[in-house]
């Protein structure tokens, strides 16, 4: 089993000509409200792949549907805390070339305890994956519990702080970044090329198997001694929101069913390939039978 405590969001999201700038009043030209929250799309994500996810998160109670539709989805919500104060939430704008900025409110994600954390002990058995991610709060409490549980922690440190760099990272038996977050954990120019990034994590997490993905230019997994390269699925991009927790999802959907290494960067990849050809983050992740149809076409 996999335990996600992770981060779930209500998304606004506002179609724009262009990501605003300073100053600029910017009329949208398109409106709706999602779910959302990384962690929450990660559950989603694996769980469509067929995965089986147990998600701890607390939401506020106003916004009971998001547990309800997270529960159709097959994932396991019974420690979804429903509570009286604010659902975390995200502003999203989505420009007509797929790019997006996201301004995020933590809300309810941040009220974790250490009495979570011993709940979440007691229910856990060995040889569990915890997967977790920047938008909850107790991380080095939880790196700690964990690791002495004899948990697997994957790890996504998004979004990227200086507090990731105090994190135990060698702990993390997959740590999953994208291409700004490889910078910032190694200390390397963002514009740096994917062997140079690699390069740097190897130094920084010489025993951490790592997951690299680059967008259009693919993915990478780097461990100690091998490595492994998965092309982008050439695509148009509508809006690459939720991309990275679609791959993310069916990665470890994949890993749990005993999948290679490759299998498990091409199932991923083609999934968010078709992720970022629809608006939305969790609207826009696709069921498995659809990511296996393209993968072998008739």
């Amino acid at each position: 089993m996999l335990h996600n405590l992770g981060s779930i969001n209500l998304d606004h999201y506002y179609r724009v000509p262009h990501l605003v700038q300073p100053g600029e009043t910017l009329a949208s030209h398109g409106y709706h409200v999602g779910q959302g929250g990384k962690g929450a799309n990660q559950s989603l994500a694996m769980a469509l792949a067929g995965g089986r996810v147990c998600h701890w998160g607390r939401l506020g109670r106003q916004d009971s549907w998001v547990r309800e539709r997270m529960a159709d989805a097959g994932i396991d919500v019974s420690h979804i805390e429903l509570v009286d104060e604010p659902s975390g939430h995200a502003i999203i704008q989505v420009d007509d070339q797929g790019e997006n900025a996201i301004l995020l409110y933590p809300g309810a994600n941040h009220g974790f305890t250490r009495q979570h954390w011993e709940q979440l002990s007691h229910t856990v058995r060995d040889g569990d994956w915890l997967l977790l991610q920047n938008e909850c709060n107790g991380l080095p409490d939880l790196f700690h519990s964990a690791h002495a549980r004899g948990l697997h922690i994957a790890f996504n440190p998004a979004p990227m702080s200086d507090s990731v760099l105090e994190l135990p990272l060698e702990a993390c038996a997959l740590l999953f970044v994208n291409r700004g977050e490889a910078a910032w954990l190694t200390g390397l120019a963002e514009t740096s090329a994917s062997e140079i990034l690699l390069a740097g994590l190897l130094r920084r997490l010489p025993t951490t198997p790592t997951v690299l993905t680059l967008g259009a230019e693919g993915a990478w997994y780097q461990s100690a001694d091998e490595r492994h390269f998965q092309p982008a699925m050439p695509v148009q991009a509508v809006d690459t929101t939720g991309a990275g927790d679609t791959f993310i999802g069916y990665y470890l959907a994949a890993l749990q069913e005993g999948q290679s290494v490759t299998r498990c960067l091409r199932l991923a990849s083609q999934a968010a390939a078709i992720g970022i050809q629809r608006p939305g983050a969790a609207d826009s992740i696709p069921a498995r039978q659809e990511v296996e149809a393209r993968l072998n076409p008739q």
